[in-house]
């Protein structure tokens, strides 16, 4: 039978593909320093971040702690879906709460109460002060602090509370600012200010230390009504948990499948995007056919086929892009539809995620980068004198067994894994705040060398130069013995 297909040895008349160790940036006259450049970007259509960098969703490297973190950095933290439904929307909803401005849930006194039991009240809560309120009306009477009846000085311990609170209270409506608050703390000689709806009935307790707290990180990931931003990751075919977690008020929900092009996860991405009002970024992908599939309706895309540290899809599957052809590739389609870019994995230094943003991602997400951290799930261990963590690939035996598989499009039956990922052990980094400074300082560092102030900027001017095996070996430190590593480079990575 005649065989009229392209003759199979024209196959191997292959594209060349790269990856970051095949690239560096070519050099620019530049006169800006460092410090200068200005990281923020989007991440997706409707969110903006200061840094542009992504926690994975992996068991391992992202729950709230991890979130809660890299909001106030900046950043954005992605939670895993190793998880039911509601426990992620409890995971959501605490990352949410943590740094609200204004305490919803409020320790509150009562006028029949005794000064003793509001003092055990406060001293069992953890509260230094609380408002008096109403039982019936929910209208604030006064406030009554520590100092009030510490140490019974001129109340009894039986006295009533309304005979030791303060009965003129200073209070503010829900559209107080944090500056707004503070003034009014300073100017009173006060640490705690009630907030009030038109009829005086508590909705809400904003303090002094809650304000210096915010202060801290005024580069955070915020939304719109001054809560952390946080992503959550859902199975292509998971509508009741992308519903559960878009009500939960996450800001970004992550499509997260190893493969998304395929008719069916672009099929259910599109029910998810329809049925929620956060934002969705599809992914992973690593083509320009693969992105027009998806531009039309997605927020974001996520880019990374087989480039992650534990990921032996590569090697278990035989198919794969490498990440800088993969990244760029997408982005010739996604920039042409104001849809931004994500680079997903193989990221080992801080030069490799700059060349990632230069090859026309817009972020970049880690995994193993910050699995490491304190913030990261899992403890501390130590094997041979020096600490690591456990890290393991969302397609490892340890990570499907637990509902992994799906991502992977198997079924969770353990007889039939056929894993995509290892585990393993990162090094201990310590905290979260000194790598991702190390990170977002070398990623800026690069900007500085192209010349650029700004993220669109850079993606604009930056271009690559070929280097060789020789030129990767010179890029290293070479013909020397190490005996101080620096904190942003190991050669291990």
């Amino acid at each position: 039978m005649a065989n009229d297909s392209e003759p199979f040895s024209e196959k191997l008349r292959v594209p060349e593909a790269l990856t970051f160790d095949d690239v560096l940036l070519r050099p620019k006259e530049s006169r800006m320093e460092p410090d200068e450049a200005d990281t923020a970007t989007r991440v997706s259509k409707g969110v903006e971040l200061n840094v542009p960098v992504l926690t994975a969703a992996m068991d391992t490297v992202t729950e709230s702690d991890m979130a809660i973190a890299m909001a106030r950095q900046g950043g954005l933290g992605v939670l895993h879906r190793n998880m039911d439904a509601d426990r992620m929307a409890a995971e959501i909803g605490r990352v949410k709460r943590y740094d609200e401005l204004i305490i919803r849930n409020v320790v509150t006194a009562h006028p029949e109460q005794t000064v003793r039991e509001v003092d055990s009240m406060m001293d069992h809560k953890g509260v230094s002060g609380a408002p008096v309120v109403d039982d019936e009306t929910g209208e604030v009477l006064g406030i009554i602090s520590g100092t009030d009846i510490r140490p019974y000085l001129e109340v009894g311990e039986s006295d009533a509370v309304t005979e030791a609170m303060t009965d003129e209270v200073i209070t503010a409506s829900e559209d107080v600012t944090p500056r707004e608050a503070l003034e009014l703390m300073y100017d009173h000689k006060i640490e705690r200010v009630p907030i009030v709806d038109e009829a005086n009935r508590l909705v809400g307790l904003i303090t002094m230390r809650g304000v210096l707290k915010r202060r801290e990180y005024d580069d955070a990931a915020r939304d719109e009504d001054g809560h952390l931003r946080v992503g959550a990751a859902v199975g292509p075919f998971e509508v009741d948990r992308a519903e559960a977690a878009d009500e939960a008020g996450a800001d970004v929900l992550f499509i997260d499948c190893a493969h998304a092009h395929n008719a069916n996860v672009i099929d259910s991405a599109r029910e998810i995007k329809a049925t929620v009002e956060a934002d969705v970024v599809v992914g992973n992908i690593g083509t320009r056919e693969a992105a027009e599939a998806v531009v039309d309706f997605a927020d974001g895309v996520k880019v990374g086929i087989g480039p992650g540290s534990i990921c032996t899809t590569r090697v278990v599957t035989g198919a794969g892009m490498p990440q800088i052809t993969a990244v760029s590739q997408v982005a010739d389609v996604a920039s042409q539809h104001d849809v931004p870019v994500i680079a997903d994995g193989g990221i080992r230094y801080s030069g490799d995620a700059i060349k990632a943003i230069a090859a026309g991602a817009d972020a970049v997400m880690l995994g193993s980068y910050f699995a490491g951290t304190d913030e990261a799930p899992g403890r501390v261990i130590q094997m041979n004198g020096k600490k690591y963590k456990q890290y393991r690939g969302m397609g490892s035996v340890g990570a499907m067994s637990e509902g992994g598989g799906e991502r992977y499009l198997k079924e969770d039956d353990e007889d039939d894994y056929v894993p995509e990922g290892v585990e393993a052990a990162t090094p201990y980094k310590g905290s979260l705040a000194s790598e991702l400074h190390q990170l977002v300082g070398g990623m800026q560092s690069g900007m500085g060398y192209v010349g650029a102030e700004t993220i669109p900027e850079f993606k604009q001017r930056a271009e690559f130069v070929r280097i060789s095996a020789a030129g990767q070996q010179e890029s290293h430190p070479h013909d020397v013995m190490i005996t101080d590593e620096a904190p942003n480079y190991s050669p291990d990575s």
